[in-house]
């Protein structure tokens, strides 16, 4: 069976054609022909616009700080225009719509949290009172944790932009995820990458998510074919060691709320024959932190190994300070 002309939907950013070039070249090594059509998202449009909740799309569906980077792209998906949309897992809500499936998430790369800044070497140098530019309640109450003097700037945007307005002189510093920086080649200005103790990354940090539409239920009713078969193609760049781990840490989240913008962390890895996972919860104000690690047995799922991991968070008081985060 000859698999169809696959068609790949991406936004327009520096980093998001990176990764679905960087799929395409893998897909295209199979002997698959492969197209990208670039998708301006609501998230692009409002690179220098403050997220204001709440809000809804053209169609009335609810705005949410994920959904602006990912909705038309899915609807696309949807309605057949393309075969495959390549994200950022951690820009991923925990629960997928029935209609689209993972078919494969690939080798990650590296997952921590990166200190982006021309004259200190790590944030410990940082002056009192320095600002931060970061919009991740996660990122905010971890640092805080580590330096409660620290201030924080709205820096809104893709890596491109954000870079930008830290050059300008907008922020003193940046906290940026180290995957994206290394994949478009600005590591010039990266200090420093923090511990999964320090910070532990969003859960999927570092990895891409390839989203199809679900082959159960193919589009094209005239080539009911053509959906399994690129499902099937997509599925050989699966790598089983991140979808464990990341579907181990993505439980963790869900299981504590779902929201990206929970102030909790998650980060799973093998090593000395266990399973490894590292989740934080922190108070808004960095004051209180519930942190835990896990060692379980490789055989353990890691659906079981993440509920574990979030059902002890729990009964250390992890949901309280949730709530104190949704308050805030």
């Amino acid at each position: 069976m000859t698999t169809p002309t696959i068609r790949i939907g991406s936004r327009g950013s520096q980093l998001a054609l990176w990764q679905a070039n960087h799929i395409a070249a893998q897909l295209r090594e199979r002997g698959h022909a492969v197209e990208i059509e670039v998708i301006r998202t609501v998230g692009d449009r409002m690179q220098d616009a403050s997220f204001v909740a709440p809000a809804t799309f053209p169609d009335g569906t609810a705005l949410d700080a994920k959904g602006i980077f990912i909705k038309e792209i899915e609807d696309a998906l949807a309605a057949g225009k393309i075969d495959l949309a390549v994200h950022s897992l951690k820009d991923l809500p925990t629960t997928l719509d029935p209609r689209f499936t993972l078919a494969a998430i690939p080798p990650r790369a590296d997952a921590r949290d990166a200190f982006v800044c021309e004259d200190h070497w790590g944030l410990h140098m940082l002056p009192m009172g320095s600002r931060i530019g970061t919009n991740s309640p996660r990122r905010q109450a971890m640092l805080l944790a580590l330096r409660p003097d620290l201030e924080f700037v709205e820096m809104r945007g893709n890596i491109d932009t954000r870079l930008r307005k830290w050059s300008e002189g907008q922020a003193d510093a940046l906290v940026l995820a180290s995957a994206g920086l290394d994949r478009i080649g600005r590591t010039e200005n990266v200090h420093q990458r923090f511990s999964v103790d320090e910070l532990t990354p969003a859960p999927g940090q570092g990895a891409l998510a390839l989203e199809t539409r679900c082959p159960l239920h193919p589009l094209d009713t005239e080539d009911p074919t053509r959906d399994p078969a690129i499902h099937a193609a997509i599925r050989a760049l699966n790598d089983p060691a991140t979808e464990y781990a990341t579907q181990a840490e993505r439980t963790v989240l869900h299981a504590l709320g779902g929201g990206c913008q929970l102030p909790v962390g998650a980060f799973c890895h093998t090593a000395d024959e266990q399973r490894h996972l590292h989740a934080m919860v922190v108070s808004p104000d960095g004051e209180q932190v519930v942190h835990f690690v896990q060692r379980a047995r490789l055989d353990m799922s890691p659906c079981e190994l993440g509920a574990a991991v979030a059902a002890e968070l729990t009964a250390r008081g992890a949901l309280e300070l949730l709530q104190e985060s949704a308050a805030a």
